[in-house]
């Protein structure tokens, strides 16, 4: 009994996220198909199963490359300025947005490293590195950081500012801090090593 229970969990544990991710998938690549399908099958007269699925991902890509090109980057920044302006509108796409370019390594505004904080009260925190900055408080120039806590998955979180010199950089990726905030840290190594980096502007000692 104790060898089924542990292997029921085992699966269970690894089949439910396969096959939620799989059911999303299919989800999302039904709803596109069921939108281009029609349009299609009037034009062609006849229909094609997963053309209008196609015709999505092809979409998908094109817009892709008109954002890395100069050009198309500024017309793209230009309509959502537009769009934002519409109340509605604003309070889904921006919170969605940002959401999803925290999760993007090359975007700038993107969360930088996995970064732990020894806390007094709390022990390790663990959270993202979102800014680097200083302060000037009149005693000279303070390399700080601020660190994004996900406090219920990523979707909500503490923004924290400490000492650079009290945040300690682990050998994490950022997708795998992402991983470990989602399970609830069930995903960390057994082993991570961490350690403290010196300030790029040459403003912390060591």
């Amino acid at each position: 009994m104790s060898w089924l229970r542990r292997s029921f969990i085992a699966g269970f544990i690894v089949t439910v996220p396969l096959v939620v991710s799989v059911a999303a998938l299919v989800w999302v690549f039904g709803i596109v198909d069921g939108v281009m399908g029609p349009l299609y099958e009037r034009v062609l007269g006849r229909e094609v199963p997963g053309l209008g699925l196609v015709t999505g991902l092809v979409v998908i890509l094109v817009v892709g490359a008109v954002a890395t090109n100069v050009f198309g980057k500024r017309i793209l920044q230009r309509g959502e300025q537009w769009l934002l302006k519409l109340p509605i509108f604003k309070a889904v796409y921006a919170p969605v947005k940002q959401l999803v370019v925290a999760f993007s390594p090359d975007n700038e505004m993107g969360f930088k490293r996995v970064v732990l904080i020894e806390d007094a009260q709390r022990g390790f925190v663990m959270g993202f590195l979102t800014r680097e900055f200083t302060l000037d408080r009149g005693r000279g120039a303070e390399p700080l950081v601020a660190v994004y806590v996900p406090t219920n998955h990523l979707y909500l979180g503490d923004i924290a500012i400490y000492p650079r010199s009290a945040v300690l950089f682990p050998d994490l990726t950022v997708q795998e801090g992402i991983r470990i905030s989602l399970t609830g840290g069930m995903a960390i190594s057994h082993f991570v090593r961490a350690g403290r980096e010196r300030d790029p502007k040459g403003l912390t000692s060591g």
